[in-house]
């Protein structure tokens, strides 16, 4: 099966005919694991959003609930407060702007969707019926995740017999069960879940063979964004991951992955740009 050339959201639409879509990170949140409080108040977070927009993000996905490995979970009304201002100026001062809400709270999702997000970023896959039941009345796009265990309990002993094979199922029947709900297919966009539930060797297995994927019939995102798979990969867990982060986003570009997932957009645009331009035709 070829790669899915497009992606359907609420109101707009992404295609990925020169290479992927890039989604900018805007963490609202004091303890996300690596810019957690560098944009925790509205007006950092906002002026972040824009800092991205200039280096060419194609997709902004915010977020008020840290997921890094037992992070401590917030209240409804605590996430809607940190980021239904962000979405909102957002939306002001660049109406076109493609929105994702990264949550698994329902109350949230709709929120967010009702200030104008596109995109549901779920990294239970919609386990909610709730969340599943917002998407398909509100038909907006949907990125469902896979993860072992929560953000509490991911990183105790994660394990896996033949981790891109059972990955790859649980994202197949994810699919299926989006489908069976009334989600339309083009609107579903499916994610391995690159440290989350995962060991480094896990994720850089995954990394390597992100191709598979496209068997699924959807667009496939990865946030792999200054992971700790890539300090390993350096040999030192203390290494700026930035260069890394960029050598790790060409390897999924060239395997066809359609969203990457970053803090930085402009170094890693520009590299894809001159690597296609300069390869041999």
């Amino acid at each position: 099966m070829n790669p899915a050339t497009s992606w359907q959201l609420r109101t707009q639409q992404l295609t990925f005919t020169t290479g992927p879509a890039w989604m900018g990170i805007v963490n609202v949140t004091p303890d996300s694991f690596s810019d957690g409080g560098q944009f925790f108040d509205s007006a950092s977070a906002i002026r972040r959003a824009e800092e991205l927009l200039a280096e060419g993000a194609d997709i902004l996905d915010i977020g008020g609930e840290s997921t890094r490995p037992y992070a401590t979970p917030v209240s409804e009304d605590e996430e809607l407060r940190r980021v239904l201002p962000v979405i909102a100026a957002i939306r002001k001062n660049n109406p076109q702007a493609i929105i994702s809400i990264d949550t698994t709270k329902p109350v949230v999702a709709a929120a967010a969707i009702e200030a104008g997000a596109e995109i549901i970023n779920d990294i239970t896959g919609l386990a909610d019926p709730r969340m599943m039941q917002l998407a398909v009345d509100s038909r907006a796009g949907v990125c469902a995740m896979h993860i072992q265990g929560t953000p509490q309990t991911m990183q105790d002993r994660p394990h896996y017999d033949d981790v891109v094979r059972e990955v790859y199922e649980h994202l197949e029947l994810r699919r299926d069960q989006l489908l069976a709900a009334g989600v339309e297919r083009e609107r579903i966009c499916l994610d391995p879940g690159i440290g989350f539930g995962k060991t480094h060797e896990h994720s850089i297995t995954l990394v390597r063979n992100c191709a598979g994927f496209h068997q699924l019939g959807c667009p496939i995102l990865v946030g792999h964004s200054r992971k700790g798979f890539i300090g390993q990969l350096l040999g030192d867990k203390t290494a700026d991951r930035s260069a890394g982060t960029l050598g790790a986003s060409l390897a999924l570009a060239l395997q066809g992955v359609q969203i990457i997932r970053l803090h930085e957009i402009r170094a890693t645009r520009e590299a894809w740009q001159l690597l296609r331009a300069m390869s041999p035709q």
